[in-house]
């Protein structure tokens, strides 16, 4: 069994997560408020759940991450990155942005994909999740093409750690442009590793890996104490553009 949390619930010890049947599943309830989401991502914990579900907060083990400096770009994405970077400094037609429009990004992640339905981002995550970014921890990364939002990517930034939460793509490899110029900011400001969550073929294709939640927790720890990054501006992904 795992325990039921109210609001003033703490959370309790990562270890105790389920090993079998749920493997990761911590605890159950609580609510979505940015304080709750802070001390969440602080302790190495995250929420994932379903509609209808309660929420579910989860700590897997192994953890799925992305060390900035191990991010694979394919030759093609190579290439496309050097012709939106060009396009970008130009005033072109693609142009990238961060923290320009959030809550679209939010929602687009949640909108049905072609190869099935929505995903787990209900109203009430997007509205917990908006409001960390309104308080400067949680931040879009965006593509934009003739105007129109194609792809993103978003997460939780604290300290020199971020949290990578979910991507989308309405054009071909929008979401990796979106991601690689994330990276590059990332790794600018000192940030060595995203956190992915759980294990994919998708996410590994482009360099993440599994680490002991041991390992992740304590890089989290030291991360999460380092100097907040305040300024999100754009620069050019590395190390594919130029």
């Amino acid at each position: 069994m795992i325990p039921w949390l109210d609001h003033d619930t703490p959370f309790p010890d990562v270890s105790t997560a389920l090993t079998q049947d749920a493997p990761g599943l911590l605890a159950a309830g609580a609510d979505l408020s940015p304080e709750r989401l802070l001390l969440a991502y602080q302790h190495g914990i995250f929420p994932w759940f379903s509609e209808g579900q309660p929420i579910l907060w989860w700590s897997t083990d192994p953890r799925m991450v992305l060390k900035t400096a191990q991010f694979r770009i394919s030759d093609s994405l190579r290439k496309t990155l050097r012709k939106v970077e060009k396009d970008r400094l130009a005033g072109g037609r693609w142009q990238v942005r961060f923290d320009s429009a959030f809550e679209q990004v939010m929602r687009a992640c949640a909108a049905p994909r072609k190869d099935g339905p929505g995903t787990w981002i209900s109203d009430d995550i997007i509205a917990g999740y908006c409001g960390l970014h309104r308080l400067g921890y949680a931040h879009s990364a965006e593509v934009w093409l003739d105007g129109h939002l194609v792809g993103g990517a978003y997460g939780v930034s604290i300290g020199k750690m971020f949290y990578g939460e979910s991507m989308f793509a309405h054009v071909t490899d929008a979401s990796k442009i979106a991601l690689a110029y994330l990276v590059a900011f990332l790794r600018e400001h000192g940030v060595q590793m995203i956190d992915c969550q759980q294990e994919t073929g998708h996410l590994a294709s482009l360099g993440a890996a599994p680490i002991a939640r041991t390992a992740f927790l304590a890089h989290l720890r030291h991360s999460i104490t380092l100097p907040q990054i305040h300024d999100w501006q754009v620069i050019a992904p590395l190390p594919a553009a130029g």
